[in-house]
């Protein structure tokens, strides 16, 4: 079994486009995929709308998705050919307590994708890539403590285009890791198939070198 983690630095910069898109390029592999949320003060777990609750049965919720036409991202997963998807939504902070439930499903799967970040902080997984868009300056701090892990870097715009509101220690991390183009529409490129082919390959074959495609680059000019 694989499990690979697709995490970003801030939101709204297609990471679920780019799960659905790895889950559609890659149905070989019967993705359970996971889209887990979590919520501020004040919004629900159970369902993501605004209360006043505090109760137990209020901390967590995991669905599993059934309808590819909900319009929820976790539809979205079904839809590129996912063989489950489950939508995990817990307050912040508290993803510890839905845990127990992701790994009973992660046991019934054959190759997992998730997206998240802090998932990190309870899983191991074999592919970490991390979503970037060097035009938005906000750089979340679960996405700077886990940026160190990443297997690749995921870009959606050009490395020409890139901005100067980073950290200088981020930059450098980033300009050591793989990187690929990961834009709208597609969200997928020919480069990082053949990078995910060759990692899940050699994992199958119960080896995990690091010794694959890699682009040096500079997002610094």
């Amino acid at each position: 079994m694989a499990i690979v983690v697709v995490g970003g630095h801030t939101r709204n910069i297609g990471k679920t486009s780019v799960v659905a898109a790895i889950i559609a390029a890659l149905p070989q592999y019967n993705w359970t995929a996971f889209k887990i949320t979590q919520y501020g003060h004040g919004i629900c777990s159970a369902n993501g709308e605004p209360c006043d609750c505090e109760t137990d049965a209020h901390t967590i919720a995991v669905t599993e998705e059934h309808n590819a036409a909900s319009g929820t991202d976790s539809a979205r997963f079904l839809q590129a050919g996912a063989a489950r998807s489950f939508w995990v939504r817990t307050r912040q902070g508290q993803l510890a307590e839905a845990m127990p439930r992701i790994r009973k499903e992660l046991d019934r799967s054959e190759n997992a994708i998730l997206e998240s970040n802090s998932i990190l902080r309870f899983l191991q997984p074999d592919i970490y890539l991390t979503m970037l868009n060097i035009l938005v300056a906000d750089f979340k701090p679960s996405a700077q403590y886990f940026l160190d892990r990443a297997d690749a870097v995921l870009l959606s715009s050009s490395p020409e285009q890139a901005i100067s509101a980073w950290p200088q220690a981020l930059l450098r991390i980033v300009e050591e890791k793989p990187h690929f183009p990961a834009a709208p529409p597609s969200f997928m490129s020919s480069e990082l198939e053949k990078f995910l082919v060759q990692r899940l390959s050699l994992l199958r074959q119960g080896n995990s070198s690091q010794s694959l495609i890699t682009k040096p680059y500079s997002l610094r000019g």
